[in-house]
């Protein structure tokens, strides 16, 4: 019997993890050491918020997890309009499963992690307790715990189980790498309602160039590839994609899209809908759900332990939701136009003057 079951080992599952040392806890994840394992699609860049919440546990990130280049500016594309604008942003440039990896590696040895464990089944037995069923190495296993956390992403398991009534909003993430041929790395957000009204992303990284993007479940790959043709007439090359990722991803539009769980099933992180509907950006959120459950599980499970984890997400809650009202002025292409129109902390990019022929 353990007394937790986290299900899921990304930013919010490992964190919480590390913060439950000492107690009864197992924790499963998919992904494996092994290549081809699973990926999460990802461009891969730290925002401010989530290095203040890393810092805030006293966290250094090592020099592994970091690649080449460091970016200092965005530059934003509007498809719709035309406009170009750039503007300076303070994101690090990293290896997302690295960085995954990193923060799995800092759990202490008395957790127990099992990886290449793809959980199958969760469910709540008569005397309350939990079984999880899980696949490893071909093998069926089952375990009982007094309290499961889905911390599984867009796509959770748990949630889906346990909370089937809810409707968050979501889009596919597809995302493909490419062998770098642009002479001068960038970053850019491109604008394209005409194939979704979310965003899509490139980077450079470490010779590679990453495109992807967030769109409608509906021919997102024909989307997707609509929208790599329309970059290529802007200057975007390509080429043959080396691989392809893809998944969920939720991006909430009311206050009932946070859900927590309750009744001993507790969600962290982007399961629990906690990501930025502007940018899509949540590791912040994860590393912050994650301390806080950590600080409302009690010795035994009760209802108060929720009422905690609500009490002490609800700044975060706040602050999520009220990015809703900031994406208007992202999303919406005329009010997008007068604002990149407006120029307002865009910065103007110096070409090198050309050498003498």
């Amino acid at each position: 019997m353990w007394d937790v079951v986290i299900v899921g080992l990304g930013p919010a599952g490992s964190t919480l993890a590390r913060l439950l040392r000492g107690r009864n806890v197992l924790c499963l994840d998919k992904k494996t050491d092994r290549p081809g394992g699973f990926e999460k699609p990802c461009g891969g860049l730290l925002a401010p918020d989530a290095q203040k919440a890393l810092a805030r546990f006293d966290l250094t990130l090592p020099k592994s997890v970091l690649v080449d280049p460091q970016l200092f500016a965005v530059r934003t594309l509007d498809l719709k309009s035309g406009l170009c604008r750039h503007y300076p942003r303070f994101y690090m440039n990293m290896n997302r499963n690295r960085f995954d990896r990193w923060l799995i590696s800092l759990i202490a040895p008395d957790v127990s992690v099992q990886t290449g464990a793809h959980v199958c089944r969760v469910a709540r037995e008569a005397d309350g307790n939990f079984c999880v069923s899980f696949r490893q190495d071909g093998r069926l296993h089952t375990v009982r715990a007094r309290r499961v956390v889905g911390a599984d992403g867009a796509d959770s398991l748990v949630r889906r189980t346990f909370f089937p009534a809810y409707a968050g909003r979501w889009y596919v993430a597809l995302q493909q790498w490419f062998e770098e041929k642009h002479t001068s790395p960038f970053y850019s957000c491109i604008f394209d309602p005409q194939e979704t009204d979310c965003y899509s992303w490139s980077v450079s990284k470490d010779g590679y160039f990453i495109f992807g993007g967030a769109y409608p479940a509906a021919h997102c790959r024909e989307r997707f590839e609509r929208q790599k043709q329309a970059l290529e007439r802007c200057g975007f090359r390509f080429g043959t994609p080396l691989k392809t990722e893809a998944c969920r991803v939720l991006r909430p539009a009311r206050w009932r899209d946070f859900c927590l769980g309750g009744d001993g099933v507790f969600l962290v992180g982007e399961a629990a809908g906690l990501i930025s509907p502007s940018s899509l950006e949540g590791i912040s959120s994860a590393l912050i759900s994650a301390r806080a459950l950590a600080a409302s599980l009690g010795e035994n499970p009760s209802p108060a332990e929720h009422r905690r984890y609500a009490r002490h997400t609800l700044w975060l809650r706040i602050k999520l939701f009220c990015k809703l009202f900031k994406c208007p002025f992202m999303y919406q292409p005329l009010l997008r136009k007068w604002v990149m129109q407006s120029g307002v902390q865009s910065i103007q990019i110096i070409q090198p003057p050309h050498s003498a022929q």
